[in-house]
């Protein structure tokens, strides 16, 4: 079978590296091929258009601002427009092949920009892949903030087809996924816990990051390894042409970031940092019982860029961020994130482009603890290790057909708890077993403009993930019990699993203003994380496939109406989707997954499905511009020994999910903006009875998520005032209210004996916000 499948593959990938035939007397053609770069900056564009002026022929750069256009020999006139920069007309004779350098100039204004931001949402009409977002920084800046500071991915959340996890939650559900079913990428290396503060921040300073594309639907086939989506986070290249920083002080933070040429026009760096506010507050008290505590976070970011020639480019960049809550002499809790990667850009030709990447990503966390009255903590630790190579081709077969072609490899490690455990805990130090599993990926797709009103998108994505021993494995019975342990040693092989994902989409354009779209792709997951309560937690498990836990498979297929106004001022967007989803985790009821080797005994496994309507109206134009969504779905689960094997809610079904986002920009100085939203509680598990076990009470649950919490709804306000802003210097002060009319939103629901009443049991609401008013200070220079 998998013989059959690389047959198939390498043999379709000869045919389309072949190109569209050419008749047998043909014009000669050449290609006009190059970068495009923001002037003041000089950092690659990304998605900048290059077209033939008067026809109906054109490119997009890439992620690094690379193009590639042939073109039957003659003179022609390109336009090179960009989002919030001018457009520039360049004049080719086109004889032989040619290679240009395009630099554009910013906008004149940033009422512009945003304007401009807002009108790229054309790209749902013209391009082929269907539910994909993109959010400049412009219009991340606009949008209300929470205690002072910019959030990437709480503006994720006011996008359709996107549920927040919850107050004081960065983590996110796409279309019916559960959270850990998005692949989050900086710099396309894999971020595993997005969160500061236990969510009330994102792992992405704003300062560093210049782009932001949301893959929800049709996925390409060069991404991979998560059900439900990919967040593909570029960070900024540094600017190569002068010196700037930014410094911004907010309520809880403070944050910078400089950057700047190492040699002009051919190296820079940047270098953007975080940190809160709050230790030095607690450690400026004179309580005891205040000053010796711990809340807090930091991040760095650091990027080099270098240009080696024509042809070349070399990019280095990292993130490294920790977090530290610890309540003396009473529980601890660290965790952070850890990457690197160096990219090698090559343009192996004026039609071939190469990108080849090394990486590492690191995800840590430890809990410290107290037992009795031992003075001694002890601690346990926890990591995951991801080592990755990865080689891509882009090569432009011609006018309206690209393709993508590449391979991958990413050998994870999972280290899932080490006990460290002085004298006086009563405890032992106990190393609980690593797993080891190694991912290879084969790709090739191809996106073909068929005619002037039809495009094709198709590919296929082979993944092949091996597991690797070095210690235990067990099988069990259907009640969990381990009926057999085979132990292997390190490196030696255990299972392999082998899948084919296939990716299409097709998009008609019925007329100048209205599109129509259809896609099917499937995806498969080998990394999974295991949490047991409705709010995620750092110290949740990850764990791989192995022998129990197969690999999590999804087939989705959706269909999608776009339609603008002649002027561009209004786009509409509906979107259907369905999804079904194979060998979906869940726990067993009265799960106790801390500290064993054997967690998978307390797991059950069965399948998903998820479906919805997404509706989409924006206003693109004029001082006030927005966007209203509303997403009508469902997400369920059918495992067996849960609720007798019927469907139930998963805990991510979010029924209604609506968004309503305004900026408002009478003059350049101001920019107001508002956002709501409204979604259906979640779904969660109510005791249906108790019993007293050690002097305590214990509860029993008959039924999976049979309930709901209250329905979630605020509304956030901001206003921005530029205070200074000229050529080379500005300030912006920022005042924002998050969740202006006070809604008490339930962050969790615990439950315990009426006081009143012992046969009784209370459900007790947790609210982590009422009204937050913040403000903000930023300079540039």
């Amino acid at each position: 079978m998998k013989k059959n499948i690389l047959t198939f593959f390498f043999s379709c990938l000869s045919l389309l590296m072949q190109g569209l035939p050419l008749p047998a007397v043909a014009q000669a053609r050449y290609t006009v091929s190059g970068t495009v770069r923001a002037k003041r900056s000089g950092e690659n564009v990304i998605r900048a258009t290059v077209a033939v002026s008067g026809q109906t022929v054109g490119v997009t750069t890439n992620e690094y601002g690379f193009f590639s256009l042939t073109l039957p020999e003659g003179e022609y006139s390109l336009v090179v427009s960009a989002v919030g920069l001018q457009s520039q007309m360049v004049a080719v004779e086109l004889r032989k092949n040619l290679s240009l350098a395009v630099s554009l100039e910013e906008g004149a204004t940033e009422l512009k920009e945003v304007v401009v931001s807002a009108a790229d949402r054309d790209r749902k009409l013209s391009g082929v892949q269907i539910g994909t977002e993109r959010l400049t920084i412009s219009t991340m800046r606009s949008l209300p903030v929470l205690l002072g500071e910019r959030d990437v991915l709480k503006s994720v959340q006011l996008l359709p087809g996107v549920a927040s996890a919850g107050d004081g939650n960065t983590g996110f559900y796409v279309r019916g996924g559960a959270a850990d079913q998005n692949l989050i990428l900086l710099d396309g290396t894999t971020v595993y816990n997005p969160s500061h503060l236990l969510g009330f921040f994102s792992t992405f300073n704003p300062d560093a990051v210049r782009d932001l594309t949301l893959y929800k639907g049709a996925m390409p086939p060069q991404y991979g390894g998560r059900l439900s989506s990919v967040a593909d986070i570029r960070m900024n290249e540094g600017n190569n042409q002068g010196y700037h920083a930014t410094a911004t002080a907010g309520l809880l933070t403070v944050s910078g970031e400089v950057e700047g040429p190492i040699e002009k026009d051919r190296s820079s760096f940047l270098v953007a940092g975080r940190t809160t506010r709050i230790n030095a507050a607690l450690h400026a008290s004179g309580d005891t019982t205040i000053n010796r505590n711990d809340i807090g976070f930091y991040d760095l970011n650091a990027k080099l860029n270098f240009a080696l020639g024509r042809r070349d480019h070399l990019y280095v960049s990292g993130y490294y961020g920790r977090d530290d809550l610890s309540v003396y002499n009473q529980f601890g809790l660290k965790w952070g994130n850890g990457i690197a990667n160096l990219r090698w850009n090559h343009v192996v030709g004026a039609r071939l482009f190469s990108n080849t990447t090394l990486a590492i990503s690191n995800y840590s966390n430890q809990i410290t603890g107290y037992v009795n009255s031992s003075k001694s903590p002890y601690t346990v630790d926890a990591s995951l290790n991801d080592y990755s190579v990865k080689q891509e081709w882009e090569w432009y077969a011609g006018v309206g057909h690209t393709m993508r072609f590449g391979l991958g490899s990413i050998y994870h490690t999972i280290q899932p708890a080490r006990l460290n455990a002085p004298p006086g805990t009563g405890l032992n130090d106990t190393t609980y077993q690593s797993r080891y599993g190694w991912e290879n990926v084969l790709y090739a797709g191809d996106e073909w403009k068929a005619t002037d009103r039809l495009t094709l998108s198709y590919g296929l994505r082979l993944t092949d993930f091996r597991v690797y021993g070095g210690g235990n494995f067990y099988h069990f019975d259907a009640a969990g019990n381990a009926k057999d342990t085979l132990h292997y040693r390190s490196g030696q092989p255990v299972v392999n699993y082998f899948n084919p994902e296939p990716r299409l989409a097709i998009g008609y354009e019925l007329d100048d203003q209205s599109t129509l779209k259809a896609s099917y792709n499937r995806n498969v997951q080998n990394v999974h994380l295991l949490t047991n309560s409705a709010a995620s937690f750092p110290t949740d498990r990850w764990t791989l496939t192995t022998n129990n836990i197969l690999p999590e498979i999804a087939d989705q297929v959706s269909l999608g109406y776009y339609r603008e106004t002649a002027d561009r001022g209004y786009t509409w967007s509906l979107e259907t989707y369905y999804k079904l989803m194979q060998h979906q985790i869940d726990f067993r009821t009265g799960a106790n997954p801390e500290l064993t080797d054997m967690v998978e005994s307390e797991l059950l496994y069965g399948k998903g499905r998820a479906y919805g309507v997404e509706l989409e109206l924006r206003k693109n134009k004029g001082k006030l511009t927005g966007w209203l969504s509303y997403t009508l779905s469902r997400s369920q689960l059918q495992i067996g020994g849960i609720n007798d094997g019927r469907w139930y809610d998963a805990t991510q079904d979010h029924t209604h999910n609506i968004s309503v986002v305004g900026i408002y920009k009478p003059n350049p100085k101001w920019t107001f903006s508002a956002d709501w939203v409204y979604y259906t509680g979640a779904a969660i598990s109510y005791p249906s009875g108790k019993y007293e076990a050690g002097g305590r009470i214990v509860y029993y649950y008959a039924e999976r998520n049979g309930y709901r919490m209250p329905a979630y709804h605020r509304l956030d306000l901001s206003a921005t005032d530029e205070l200074k802003k000229k050529k080379h210097f500005s300030e912006e002060l920022v005042f924002s209210i998050y969740n202006a009319y006070d809604r008490l939103n339930a962050y969790f629901i615990n439950f315990r004996q009426d006081p009143n009443d012992a046969t009784q049991t209370q459900a007790v609401k947790t609210v982590l916000f009422g009204i937050v008013p913040s403000v903000a200070f930023t300079i540039k220079f």
